[in-house]
């Protein structure tokens, strides 16, 4: 067997093996609520041993924290529209769409309460919160490239990401487009 047939297959068994791990815990927050259920409960009803969640993920808080990364990132990728206005209307829509969609609230309460889950918890959200900072920079480094007035990150998370939040946290009304443009607008 030559090198190429030996390199792990994108997709393979590994990414099937994650998937899995990431609904049986999406599910479990929708189902049950942060921190009513195990890495043996993860690992039950993904179908894997719980060998494999702790060997992967090393712990459920580092679980819980790749699992929201990984939704934000898949379904709030940040975009590239060529202008900062274009790319927080963007941005802003995704997110919107995610945290209303079936999974959303499970979401957003699971970012919610790695804060409030100890040392490993915290770090965790520490995690989270910076992988998402840099990618916001990213989107706002290119708009200063550009030559354009950018906000810091937290700017936007003040400005645009809390609102949709608490919205959606205490059912405070629909995230319609006018509403997300509004918050854009106010902020630039």
């Amino acid at each position: 067997m030559n090198e190429s047939q030996r390199a792990r297959r994108p997709g393979g068994r590994s990414a099937r093996v994650g998937a899995q791990v990431h609904q049986a815990v999406t599910n479990l927050i929708s189902e049950r609520g942060y921190g009513n259920f195990t890495v043996g409960d993860v690992a039950a009803r993904a179908g894997v041993a719980d060998s494999s969640i702790y060997r992967r993920w090393g712990s459920l808080e580092n679980l819980l924290s790749d699992v929201a990364l990984t939704r934000l990132n898949t379904q709030s990728p940040m975009p590239d529209t060529g202008s900062l206005a274009g790319d927080l209307r963007t941005y802003a829509a995704q997110v919107a769409r995610e945290i209303t969609g079936p999974d959303g609230p499970a979401v957003l309460h699971l970012a919610v309460a790695l804060s409030s889950n100890g040392q490993q918890g915290l770090q965790a959200r520490d995690d989270l919160r910076a992988e998402r900072t840099r990618q916001l920079q990213s989107m706002l480094d290119r708009a200063r490239e550009r030559g354009e007035h950018a906000p810091d990150a937290l700017g936007v998370l003040d400005h645009i990401l809390a609102p949709m939040y608490i919205r959606v946290l205490f059912g405070m009304g629909p995230l319609t487009p006018d509403y997300i443009d509004g918050l854009v607008d106010r902020l630039l």
